[in-house]
Order: structure tokens, then C-alpha cells, then sequence
């Protein structure tokens, strides 16, 4: 996995499903995040090979729940991403989903608080003897690289201490939300502090924060030096922000990503989330469309949705 000069699609919980991140890789997303999974989750999966639309499941044992879908079409650029306060855990769940995967990262930003309350995501950041444990026995046992995605800590001196002691475990990368825990998606990323991370480390840097327009990469990476970019909300209401010929309408990528996500036989809830997500921003969940996207109960109830407030008005 190379991690410089790249475009990076963030991980986003329930919308980067596999439809989202081939959506966003067709567009020019060179590296696609799949949505966190908790290791206590993925130890009760199996693998199994879905023959009939040619997809790798991680599958609920005892169900027919897919945890984690991918296919071979994203499996140089896709990371797997983990939430986890356990190292051994960490490695078990890992080893699951390795060798399907490009990458494996650590979710050690995450201010939610089903995340910090079980140790996990932000709550790993006051922890930097867990994080050394966590990555330094996934690099030891696993030949899949290992990145991890943090947030700003206090002061730019801690980011920097705390980046420091992740590049010594040997990860491959490390993706620096430019938010502190306290701050909300409404407050503006600090991207200088970015700067200094970057200063600091020899291993790539992916920024990420308030990217919402392809000239925003090139904008924060002139004020970062960051050798990659992360987005997420733009992404998530215009997967076409990764294209350099500019974003195609909302209209004509909401209907693409439907159509793969029937493809891909996505889960109905996943569905419905990421397009109450992309209307809520362009339009309104008050007007018809929304409404007949809420009332939908299977993915062929969302393709009549789309047949008739998309493609027929």
C-alpha cells in the first residue's frame, strides 16, 4: 500500500459500506476506509465466499448478517477498519479479515461515547502504552500493513509526542483528524496543527477535515504538507468531490450509488442512512422523495424511489 499522493475516502459508520467505497474509488478515491467494526463483533464472524454476487463476507456465525463485504475489485486500496482496547483481541479479529484486505487501521479517534465508554477510539489517545501494545503486536504477527487515525490532542506539543511514539511501532501511515475530541464536525479543522505532525514524522501523514471540493486537497496539503487526503462529509454528500473533472450533480451519484448497492446486495438500514444523509444535505427528508425513502423497506422499494423522483422528473 502506497500512501503518498493519495486520496483517501475517511471511514464513515454505516455509510462506507462496499457500494459507498467503489462509488467513491470510480471517482477517484485511491484508498477506501470501510466503515469501524469492533473486534468483540468480528470474533463472532466467519469468512465465506458469496459465489453468487462474487464478494468476500465476513458473516455473523449463526446468521446471515454480513459484518464486512468486499471484492477482489478493491482489494489493493480497501482498509478494514477496527475499534478496539485489547491487543491479543485486536489480533484475533484481525486475522480474520487480513489477507482480503490492503490495510488494517486502528480507530483512535472516535468521540462517541458507545466508543470511548469500552476504551476504544478517543479514549485510546490517553492511553499511549495500550496504543504501543495494540500496534506493535499487529505488526509483529501480521504482514498486512498497520496505520492507525487519531485526533488532535490538547496541545499541538502532545500531538506531536503522541505521532512520534505511533511511528516508532512501525506503522505504515498514520491519518490525523484535525479536530480535538471536544470539537464538532460545526468547528473548523486545524490544519496547521497537522503541520506540525507532519514536521515532526518521516512516515506519510494523511490530513483530514473539512475537505468539501477536489481544490481542497491541494489546498490542505499546501498547508499541511500531508502526503495524503482524507474526506468524509464531502464525500459522503458527493462521492464525484474525488474527480478532477469536477462533481457530477447529487442527483446523478445518489442514483449510481443505489444502483450498486442493489448490485452489491448492500443492507437496506446502510442504504437508507447514506440517502437520508445526501438528501438531508441537498434537499429535505419533508419533501416526497424523503419520505418515500424512509417508508422503503427493501432495496426494491428504494429503485422505485429513485424511478420516480430521480430519473422521471
Amino acid at each position: 500500500m502506497e500512501y503518498r499522493n493519495k486520496l483517501v475516502l475517511a471511514p464513515m459508520v454505516r455509510v462506507g459500506t462496499l457500494p459507498f467505497r467503489l462509488l467513491a474509488a470510480e471517482y477517484g478515491a485511491d484508498i477506501t476506509y470501510g466503515e469501524e467494526i469492533i473486534d468483540h463483533k468480528l470474533l463472532k464472524c466467519e469468512r465465506r465466499v458469496n459465489d453468487v454476487i462474487g464478494s468476500i463476507d465476513v458473516v455473523e456465525k449463526g446468521t446471515e448478517n454480513v459484518v464486512f463485504r468486499t471484492c477482489h475489485q478493491e482489494s489493493s486500496r480497501v482498509v478494514f477498519q477496527m475499534g478496539t482496547s485489547n491487543a491479543v483481541r485486536a489480533l484475533t479479529a484481525a486475522q480474520i479479515v487480513c489477507k482480503d484486505v490492503a490495510a488494517v487501521d486502528i480507530n483512535m479517534g472516535c468521540p462517541k461515547s458507545f466508543s470511548v465508554s469500552g476504551g476504544m477510539g478517543a479514549a485510546l489517545l490517553t492511553k499511549p502504552e495500550l496504543i504501543r501494545d495494540i500496534l506493535t503486536t499487529l505488526k509483529r504477527n501480521l504482514d498486512t500493513p498497520i496505520t492507525c487515525k487519531i485526533r488532535l490532542l490538547q496541545s499541538s506539543h502532545d500531538t506531536v509526542e503522541l505521532a512520534r511514539r505511533i511511528e516508532k511501532t512501525g506503522v505504515s501511515a498514520v491519518a490525523i483528524h484535525a479536530r480535538k475530541v471536544a470539537d464538532r464536525p460545526r468547528d473548523p479543522a486545524k490544519w496547521s496543527e497537522i503541520a506540525d505532525v507532519v514536521t515532526a514524522l518521516s512516515i506519510p501523514v494523511i490530513a483530514n477535515g473539512d475537505i468539501f471540493e477536489h481544490e481542497d486537497f491541494e489546498r490542505i496539503k499546501a498547508a499541511t504538507g500531508a502526503s495524503a487526503v482524507m474526506v468524509a462529509r464531502g464525500a459522503l454528500w458527493n462521492a464525484s468531490v474525488f474527480s478532477p473533472k469536477g462533481k457530477r450533480p447529487w442527483e446523478v451519484v445518489k442514483g449510481e450509488y443505489v444502483r450498486k448497492s442493489i448490485l452489491w446486495d448492500n443492507d437496506i438500514k446502510s442504504t437508507k442512512h447514506t440517502l437520508k444523509e445526501m438528501i438531508v444535505h441537498h434537499s429535505s427528508l419533508e419533501l416526497p422523495e424523503g419520505k418515500a425513502v424512509i417508508k422503503s423497506e427493501t432495496l426494491a422499494d428504494i429503485a422505485y424511489v429513485m424511478l420516480i423522483y430521480t430519473f422521471l422528473l
